[in-house]
């Protein structure tokens, strides 16, 4: 039977920003400035579903600034949390037992580091939502947007935001609450990536018909203190290689802040074909290499965390605008793969759609395309900027690391510097999803992986605890399957059931029946950390990822 809609009590703002992250963030302030310099206001509100603003917030990160300096010139001298400036970097190929540095001076400029900060982004957008609030913008955290709302005319008016108290059954408890629409004349959708509001309303206005499928990476990253002789304030490094094999594309990240912390990281790409890859193993698995096992030596692991990354670039970037409001940021995927930046693209767009948004507004328009922002980026540094890129990752997935992406998608970068958009493959396609490229286990064979040491490897458990991880356990699982037969029908015979690997924080598993009866498949929906890879990778797309009462999930410190 169907339940009625329940009554809900309903604000009206003049934008709507659904995700305190850089561009939504970034968004907000452009909106305030922009009255501000009008001598008017707008209303602004900007709703989080994390339990701060900063808490889902994972990023590398080395910050290009000119996002910032475009949106907040003055920010050196506003307090902000940006302090330790690229001081050296290097570029390795790893092996086994040792590595092969890769010479600086000769990498194109697009990927070297020179000006760009490393940051804590959560901390970032933590010190971005304080100068947002400052400016009168209303942010509401802990408030998970589960729904959109549409006008007669089909054009978007809001969100549902803060529906909770349903338990496991699906009936409302004595606690339920049945949470408010947050109404706008534009609605800006800035979730990160693959957020389950963007991914309906993509295929609600068909925004991506003219695009290619979107590409995604796993990352994976732990925070460590390490001991003070070993720290190199400034330093980044990025590896390629061991442990993954030459046609699996991804990577390392280790960034050196200055407190004696780092950030260490892995990348997969997730359109690797070997069902029994494990993404988290491969992570641990790097760790053991000598350089960065001496490294990690006495020091000690603070947190952990995963987030899938957009790869697809210039070819992937659907529609960005929709009646009723538009994409930014993650939401639409803006990260140059090669350059492993994105959140400056993120800003940037963010204050596109901010100042499309402001003219509408104040034109007395609401509901319709912000063409505007659209022309904006297809005019942008953004867009050129991913159009130079647009064959490294392609060429990667088609030609392995060593030829397609350190030799010829070099080539294609040295190519682009001297010429824009100069290239001898033209613009390639990515074609077939991550999901569809998994192939049967039958092609491969079982991957193994060490047993972690509890030192500088540990399990997927141990380190999900270090994400303080936090669901309200009674209520409906987040995470839904559109058959449930599919895992142990299909998944398990013809792909082994990546399900139980891919996902970096043990929410999957295959488990025995008891007495021997037919193994089941188990959904350990409190361990989720957000990271979106079960929506991404699973092979018969049976996994729909939507979101759990607003506060659950990581609450990442500075990640």
């Amino acid at each position: 039977m169907t339940q009625e809609a329940p009554e809900r009590e309903a604000m009206e703002f003049d934008v709507v920003i659904v995700g305190a992250g850089p561009a939504g963030l970034s968004a907000a302030i452009r909106l305030k400035q922009r009255a501000a310099e009008a001598g008017g206001d707008i209303n602004v509100v900007v709703v989080e579903k994390g339990s701060e603003v900063g808490a889902h917030i994972l990023s590398g990160a080395v910050l290009d600034p000119s996002g910032l300096d475009a949106l907040l010139p003055d920010w050196r001298d506003m307090g902000s949390p940006i302090d330790t400036p690229v001081a050296s970097e290097s570029f390795k190929i790893f092996g086994g037992s040792g590595s092969l540095s890769l010479p600086v001076w000769g990498m194109p400029d697009m990927v070297k580091n020179h000006g760009c900060y490393i940051v804590s982004m959560g901390n970032v957008c933590r010190w971005l939502a304080e100068q947002a609030e400052g400016m009168g913008v209303e942010i509401y955290p802990g408030m998970a947007a589960s729904q959109v709302l549409y006008r007669e005319d089909g054009s978007v008016r809001g969100v549902v935001v803060g529906e909770m108290g349903i338990g496991k059954d699906g009936e409302k408890k004595d606690s339920y609450e049945p949470g408010m629409e947050l109404v706008g004349k534009y609605v800006l959708i800035g979730e990160g990536v693959r957020g389950s509001l963007a991914k309906q309303l993509i295929a609600n206005f068909k925004l991506d018909e003219n695009s290619d499928p979107q590409k995604y990476g796993i990352g994976l990253k732990e925070l460590w203190e390490i001991a003070p002789e070993k720290s190199r304030p400034g330093h980044v490094q990025h590896t390629f290689g061991w442990p993954l094999k030459d046609d699996t594309g991804g990577g390392s990240f280790l960034y050196h802040y200055n407190d004696n912390t780092i950030a260490l990281g892995f990348v997969v790409h997730l359109n690797y074909k070997n069902p029994y890859l494990y993404p988290y193993g491969e992570f641990q698995k790097f760790k053991t290499h000598p350089e960065i096992a001496e490294l990690l030596e006495g020091g000690k692991r603070i947190a952990y965390g995963s987030r899938a990354i957009t790869e697809g670039g210039y070819q992937s970037v659907p529609k960005l605008a929709f009646p009723g409001g538009a994409l930014i940021g993650c939401s639409a995927g803006f990260v140059n793969v090669p350059r492993i930046k994105g959140n400056h693209n993120a800003m940037l767009t963010g204050m596109m759609a901010a100042d499309a948004a402001f003219e509408a507004v104040s034109a007395g328009r609401e509901g319709d395309t912000l063409d505007a922002y659209e022309a904006a980026y297809h005019g942008s540094g953004v867009k050129r900027e991913l159009f130079k890129a647009r064959n490294v990752k392609p060429l990667w997935s088609t030609f392995g690391t060593r030829i397609g992406a350190i030799a010829l998608g070099g080539l294609e970068l040295w190519m682009n510097s001297i010429v824009p958009g100069l290239s001898f493959f033209g613009t390639m396609k990515h074609g077939k999803t991550d999901a569809a490229a998994t192939e049967p286990a039958a092609k491969h064979k079982p991957v193994a992986y060490p047993r972690p040491d509890g030192a500088v490897t540990f399990d997927r458990l141990t380190n999900v605890a270090f994400s303080a991880t936090n669901h309200e356990e009674d209520q409906p699982s987040h995470l839904k399957l559109k058959d449930p037969s599919i895992p142990i029908g299909v998944n398990l015979p013809v792909y082994a059931e990546p399900a139980q690997r891919y996902c970096p924080a043990g929410v999957y598993e295959v488990v025995s029946g008891e007495g021997g009866a037919d193994p089941q498949f188990q959904i350990n929906a409190q361990n989720c950390v957000h990271c979106k890879t079960c929506d991404i990778k699973d092979p018969s797309q049976n996994i729909v990822w939507t979101t759990p009462e607003g506060g659950g999930g990581p609450n990442y410190p500075n990640m």
